[in-house]
C-alpha cells in the first residue's frame, strides 16, 4: 500500500495497558491509568500527536472537545510508518 502511494500515515499502538484515559465528563479533569474497558464505548476518532511526554499528551487531551462527552485514551506508539518503512518507537 505504501508503494502504491495510498498510505497517508500509519502506526501501531502499544498495548492497552500502556494507555492513560483523560475525561472532563464531570466538569473537571479526571486521569486514569490503564485502558478504558467499558464495552459500550466506541472509537469515534484518532488523533496522532508528537509530544515530549505523557503530561503534554494529557494536557492536549483535556482540551479536546470530546473529553467533555466521553473519554480520551492516550496511548504511546510502538511502531510508526516513516518514509515507507516501519520504525520502532
Amino acid at each position: 500500500m505504501a508503494e502504491a502511494g495510498v498510505v497517508v500515515a500509519g502506526l501501531v499502538l502499544q498495548a492497552p495497558t500502556a494507555s492513560t484515559v483523560v475525561s472532563r465528563r464531570t466538569g473537571s479533569l479526571e486521569v486514569q491509568d490503564g485502558p478504558f474497558a467499558e464495552t459500550h464505548e466506541a472509537l469515534a476518532g484518532v488523533f496522532v500527536v508528537d509530544v515530549t511526554d505523557l503530561d503534554s499528551a494529557i494536557s492536549g487531551a483535556e482540551r479536546c472537545p470530546g473529553a467533555e462527552f466521553g473519554s480520551i485514551e492516550v496511548r504511546p506508539a510502538a511502531t510508526s510508518l516513516v518514509d515507507g518503512g516501519w520504525v520502532r518507537a
